[in-house]
């Protein structure tokens, strides 16, 4: 159970080293499983769309958990619980998990990104309906040196951030209260991109038309993100023309599209990726290519957008970039009923490969070693075993952990650049669970299972919960994206 808040140049020793497609090599890794446990609920999980960092390099992992409690606004509750159970956003480090709390009067709350300074990112509720939207508050925060921050808004308290940086900088949407028929959330008003900083959220503007959304920002407080460019809504999306655009020191530049009239930073399928943009100003995202029937990953380096192109088939998306320009994501085969994952590197996309019995497979996220976790499942619906793929070998997380460890690896989330992986664990009773699976030496995990040997886990259960869209509290996020009006995912 990811939750999808709506509806993040290492080479390669040459091809031949690669492992084939769906070709799973023997155990040489070792990581221990870290339970991240609940708050008296059944289950606990990351923010997954759009792609987000919940684990950042000093080994400090933030996600979402459930209590035991119920929405006292039931059956409206807030978008942040998980069938009406409160949820708390969780930070965890060294054993410790912490409640991070909510707003003054409210319930719930969800952090999503940690960065390296430890500064952390998230919604709340506050316990109040707005008077303008008659939505349920929904409020930016930050959590800094043990106290939230609530970040204000631009006219209506909905707001969502989407990534920061390590210096405070925050980006993401905000509605505002002036009525828009082509609103990006479909709620009735202007869905706005903005930059908090210094406790003031700054409305970024748009590329002429009336909506804007800011997904990524690095570490010199560039911004990436898309805009409507104006009004008139096109015969092929019905949507206004739509570009990615970057902006810097108050200037917003339209980086263009591959010839189709809807384009994001990041990936379609997953509403943006807070990894879209890098520290030397490089830019991925995904485009329609002309006639808006077929959508490609892009790079934008320098002034020029590049087609990464696909596996052999029609589609392509991007997700995340790291500092040496390594992209990954998925990608279609011929035919286009299946897509894998991908690295594109060095001008070449490389097909990652599968897991035996679930055709399709997603890269999520890469880190600065050229490490990529990826997704599997059945294509469109998800549900299969997590998989790293590591310079040219393709792992199933479930071989790499001990065997009593009482969890499946599903979905992955993040890894960060000391190779942890912030993924979800499924009990033999279909609870899932947020897990930290850390890297570990043979000897460590023998010596672990020793410790534990006198109160054995069961086995982990050999039977993925198969996600079907609309099934878990996901679909309460996913509603929010505009994608899932106008692309079908593969």
């Amino acid at each position: 159970m990811k939750v999808q808040l709506f509806p993040a140049l290492v080479a390669v020793a040459g091809l031949a080293a690669l492992a084939l497609p769906g070709q799973l090599v023997a155990q040489d890794l070792h990581y221990r499983v870290v339970d991240l446990g609940t708050f008296g609920g059944p289950g606990s999980f990351y923010a997954s769309a759009p792609v987000v960092q919940s684990a950042n390099n000093g080994g400090v992992v933030v996600g979402g958990a459930e209590t035991s409690g119920t929405d006292p606004l039931a059956p409206n509750c807030s978008v942040i619980t998980v069938n009406c159970q409160i949820v708390h956003a969780f930070a965890w480090r060294d054993g410790v998990r912490t409640d991070l709390g909510t707003l003054p009067g409210g319930h719930s709350s969800i952090a999503y990104w940690i960065s390296d300074s430890g500064l952390v990112l998230g919604n709340s509720d506050d316990g109040g309906v707005d008077a303008v939207s008659g939505l349920q508050d929904f409020a930016g925060v930050i959590w800094r040196n043990g106290q939230i921050l609530n970040m204000g808004t631009l006219g209506v308290n909905f707001v969502s951030p989407t990534a920061m940086n390590g210096h405070g900088q925050a980006v993401g949407i905000a509605l505002n209260a002036i009525p828009d028929q082509f609103s990006l959330l479909g709620l009735g008003t202007q869905v706005r991109a903005f930059l908090w900083q210094d406790g003031v959220m700054l409305d970024l503007g748009t590329l002429g038309g009336p909506d804007g959304w800011a997904s990524s920002i690095n570490e010199q407080g560039v911004i990436a993100g898309w805009a409507l460019v104006d009004s008139m809504p096109t015969p092929t999306t019905g949507q206004p023309t739509q570009h990615p655009f970057l902006w810097r020191d108050g200037t917003m530049v339209d980086l263009g599209t591959l010839g189709g009239t809807l384009a994001v930073t990041g990936s379609l399928a997953n509403g943006g990726s807070g990894g879209a943009i890098n520290n030397r100003g490089q830019v991925i995202g995904t485009s329609n290519l002309a006639g808006d029937l077929t959508h490609h990953a892009f790079l934008w380096d320098r002034g020029e957008l590049i087609d990464l192109n696909t596996l052999g088939g029609d589609n392509s998306e991007a997700y995340w970039i790291n500092e040496s320009g390594q992209i990954v994501g998925r990608a279609d085969l011929p035919g286009s009923q299946v897509h894998h994952a991908f690295l594109w590197q060095n001008g070449k996309m490389i097909d990652l490969g599968f897991s035996p019995d679930w055709p399709c497979s997603t890269a999520i996220d890469v880190n600065s070693r050229g490490q990529v976790i990826i997704d599997t499942g059945i294509c469109g619906v998800g549900g299969g075993p997590g998989l790293l793929w590591d310079h040219g070998k393709l792992y199933d997380l479930n071989t790499l952990v001990p065997p009593n460890s009482g969890l499946t690896i599903g979905d992955v989330n993040f890894i960060n650049d000391r190779g942890e992986i912030a993924a979800m664990g499924v009990l033999p009773n279909g609870d899932q669970h947020a897990v930290l699976l850390i890297p570990a030496t043979a000897e460590e995990i023998a010596a672990a299972d020793a410790l534990n040997a006198s109160e054995p886990t069961p086995k982990a259960a050999h039977t993925l919960i198969r996600n079907q869209e609309g099934s878990d509290s996901g679909e309460r996020y996913k509603m929010l994206s505009m994608y899932r009006r106008t692309h079908q995912q593969p």
